[in-house]
Order: C-alpha cells, then sequence, then structure tokens
C-alpha cells in the first residue's frame, strides 16, 4: 500500500491505527507550489503525535476556492510531492470545498492548522474535540507563502 490514500482505504488504516494506539495528527490544505514554509509545517504537524495524514483539496476544489487559473500544480503530481516527505505518512485528496467530512470519517486525535487560522474557525473542530482530541496551530515560517513564490516567479520573467 502506498501513501496516496482513497477516502475508504485512509478508514481501513485509521482503524487499525486507533487499534494500535497511535496518535492521528490531520492538516490540509491545497500544497500548490511546495516551500520551505510547507516543509517545515508538515514537519512540525508531524511532531504532535505518531502519524500525519495531510487532506489534499482536489483541482477542481482549488479552482472554486482561489479561481480559475489555480492550482499550478495538478492533482497527482501534487499529492506525490507530498508523500515523497519524510513527515507525510498518508495523503488522501477530498473535493469539498473543506475538509468536514473527510474529518468526519477518520476523526484524528490532533487537528492542525496554520497559525494564521483563528482556532475557532478551523473546520472539524468541534469534530475532533467532541471525541477527546486536539486542535492545534503552528506558527508559519515568515516571508514563505505559495502567492509569494508565484509572484516571485511572473515578476521574474514579466521582461523575459
Amino acid at each position: 500500500m502506498g501513501k496516496i490514500l482513497s477516502v475508504p482505504a485512509l478508514q481501513r488504516v485509521r482503524r487499525s491505527l486507533k487499534k494500535r494506539k497511535k496518535k492521528v495528527v490531520f492538516t490540509n490544505g491545497t500544497f500548490d507550489v511546495i516551500h520551505r514554509g510547507h516543509v517545515e509545517y508538515l514537519a512540525k504537524a508531524k511532531q504532535l503525535g505518531d502519524v500525519l495524514i495531510v487532506g489534499l483539496n482536489t483541482d477542481a476544489s482549488i479552482r472554486r476556492i482561489k479561481g480559475p487559473r489555480r492550482p499550478i500544480n495538478r492533482n497527482a503530481d501534487r499529492a506525490a510531492v507530498l508523500a515523497a516527505l519524510a513527515s507525510v505518512d498518508y495523503v488522501c485528496l477530498f473535493g469539498e470545498d473543506t475538509p468536514q467530512r473527510l474529518i468526519e470519517q477518520i476523526v484524528p486525535d490532533v487537528l492542525v492548522k496554520g497559525a494564521d487560522w483563528k482556532v475557532d474557525a478551523i473546520v472539524g473542530k468541534e469534530v475532533v474535540e467532541h471525541n477527546g482530541g486536539v486542535v492545534r496551530t503552528i506558527r508559519l515560517t515568515p516571508g514563505r507563502s505559495t502567492t509569494t513564490v508565484i509572484q516571485r516567479i511572473l515578476d521574474a520573467h514579466r521582461d523575459a
């Protein structure tokens, strides 16, 4: 079994991890153009438990959220890059605009988002806390964002 799983396969893995008393951490995002900030964020998330699951927005959901010019990289490419990171144990794509349904299906022990999110606004918070889990935020690496990377690329090629 690889690291990129369907929801049913991830649910089976989650049940197995629960039986073995492994602490499951979940985070989600678009992870469109992977950069240092992403890598550091995911490494910090992994430190909060035994297994890190990343919920990854599909191309269609990203277009709905961020507009027709995104994502830059497609589902398979973004998932493959995430799965190659040492800190990431599993990747699961979801097509909704939020990971609420996926969180309900796997019920992680720790739900993580960047510190740019207010804890009360984190999708899935109620599900995780209701089931005895915790919600955490992680300080983001200053000056690192996908928007900044894309803008630097555009600026570098504007006069080319």
